[in-house]
């Protein structure tokens, strides 16, 4: 089995690509690129997990984030919108993901997902952002707490590079929407949908 997995810098998602590996799952990274040290620390993130996977886990496929998201949040500033950017952040990159999953035959998408824990990961966003794709969205993290994936991210030596200083997002909102209604969701897409990724890969 393959999957393809958004792996950001922080402490969850390489969390959860030990997971998959650790079934035995290909799992190919992508990193959506904000900056250098970002960037860094999710290759040393990628090489940390091969060290324990093996080629299970594959080198990172980089996405700049600045070139195929930002035209979006930019939409969406000008139209009024910008709470929506942590959700159609997530949704771009699950447009992304699944370009790429099917470009290489994987079969799903990773997210290190856990319920409730940010902005983007409340139940109602969870659900409108799983409509970019067509392909099963998997989230090994998806009931555990904070404690139980840093102690994994301890274990396996991930967790002293994930909480090396970063800058922060900068694209996130002061005021992000937690609850997303699906109805308004679909609203804002018509609006800023020629501004969404296409071909990217």
């Amino acid at each position: 089995m393959k999957v393809v997995a958004l792996l950001s810098s922080g402490i969850d998602s390489p969390v959860a690509i030990h997971l998959m590996a650790s079934k035995g799952v290909e799992v190919y990274p992508l990193h959506f690129r904000q900056d250098e040290i970002k960037e860094d620390k999710v290759r040393r993130l990628v090489k940390k997990l091969r060290e324990i996977h093996g080629d299970l886990v594959k080198e990172p496929l980089i996405v700049d984030a600045f070139e195929v998201q930002a035209p979006v949040f930019e939409k969406l500033k000008e139209i009024g919108k910008a709470k929506w950017t942590c959700v159609f952040c997530k949704y771009t990159m699950y447009i992304v993901a699944t370009e790429y999953a099917k470009k290489i035959g994987a079969d799903a998408i990773i997210t290190g997902d856990s319920l409730g824990q940010v902005a983007s990961q409340t139940l109602d966003n969870l659900m409108v952002i799983s409509t970019a794709t067509d392909m099963p969205v998997l989230r090994p993290l998806i009931a555990l707490d904070k404690e139980e994936i840093v102690r994994i991210a301890k274990e396996i030596g991930t967790f002293e590079i994930s909480i090396e200083e970063e800058p922060s997002c900068p694209f996130v909102p002061k005021f992000p929407v937690v609850r997303a209604g699906l109805g308004q969701f679909k609203k804002i897409l018509e609006e800023v949908k020629d501004k969404l990724p296409r071909d990217v890969l």
